[in-house]
């Protein structure tokens, strides 16, 4: 099946240099954003503790709201209240970040004003807990699964390919990554293990992107030479269209569905899922390939 005709001329690299200008400031924007505003992280990496809740229908009409009022009266204003399930479960998620109380205590504590404040039995369905310590092992550890992954597939592109396709394939990730995170920064969403889980996820997807246009790429210039690069990448690039579009939209539908069907307990992988497949498919073009063009030029050049 092809969506896309193989003779077909899309100029991809006639806007390269103005897009990857674009996706520079992109990326500059979310680094100042990371720096001034932070990351909303999960109670998986600062420590905290999650209490699933369930309410009664004698309490009348109940949602996050109404729950936050009946919280910050407790002492806990600054905790996160997340519906789980269909409205009609009536389940909701606390979280309480860094409390110096103990989970037992403070589990008690919020289930026993809940039940003052709004008149009947608050049902607790589970109850989890992290400590600060554990919680910023695991933070260390996720971050640093981005970084040897990055550095790992900067070794595997440099023995498959050479030393002028791996920097493209490298920062092409690192593009997906930050962009996708600064996402979930710049609306306050939480960054957690499922968020984490998603990044490494989108990492092997947009490398196998890349990969196959690379490989086309090469293909081309061997036949080709490098004297019109510009053009053999955009040659590359459309040969491979048709893939790249049913790759990516499948994909999408696949993402889409579990982002609307799958509820909250999947909700936060499958947005990350979504921004990581859109941008991986986009800089596949304008961040991998424009950059191999920019590498090579400047070899050529001082090769001269």
């Amino acid at each position: 099946m092809q969506l896309i005709k193989p003779d077909t001329q899309i100029d991809f690299m006639g806007q390269g240099r103005v897009l990857s200008l674009v996706s520079l400031a992109v990326v500059a924007l979310v680094l100042v954003l990371m720096v001034t505003k932070g990351f909303n992280l999960g109670i998986e990496f600062v420590g905290g503790t999650m209490i699933q809740v369930q309410i009664p229908e004698e309490a009348g009409p109940v949602d996050e709201g109404r729950l936050r009022a009946a919280l910050t009266e407790l002492g806990h204003g600054g905790a996160v209240i997340v519906r789980f399930g269909e409205q009609a479960s009536r389940e909701f998620r606390i979280i309480v970040r860094e409390s110096e109380e103990e989970t037992e205590e403070l589990s008690i504590g919020i289930l026993d004003g809940l039940n003052e404040i709004l008149g009947v039995t608050v049902v607790e369905q589970a109850t989890e807990s992290i400590g600060p310590r554990v919680g910023a092992e695991m933070r260390r550890a996720g971050f640093s699964s981005v970084a040897i992954a990055c550095f790992l597939i900067l070794i595997y592109t440099w023995i498959r390919f050479d030393m002028r396709y791996a920097p493209g394939a490298v920062l092409a990730l690192l593009h997906d990554v930050l962009i996708t995170a600064g996402v979930f920064v710049l609306f306050g969403l939480e960054f957690n293990l499922q968020v984490l889980a998603a990044v490494l996820v989108v990492i092997g997807y947009s490398l196998n992107d890349t990969i196959v246009i690379y490989d086309r790429i090469r293909e081309n210039l061997a036949l080709r030479g490098s004297t019109h690069l510009s053009d053999v990448v955009n040659q590359s690039i459309n040969q491979t269209l048709s893939r790249t579009l049913l790759t990516s939209l499948t994909t999408l539908l696949v993402v889409a569905a579990l982002l609307v069907l799958g509820g909250p307990v999947i909700r936060d992988f499958a947005l990350a899922m979504m921004i990581g497949v859109i941008v991986g498919t986009y800089s596949t073009v304008y961040v991998a390939s424009a950059l191999l063009i920019l590498i090579e030029r400047h070899t050529q050049q001082s090769a001269t």
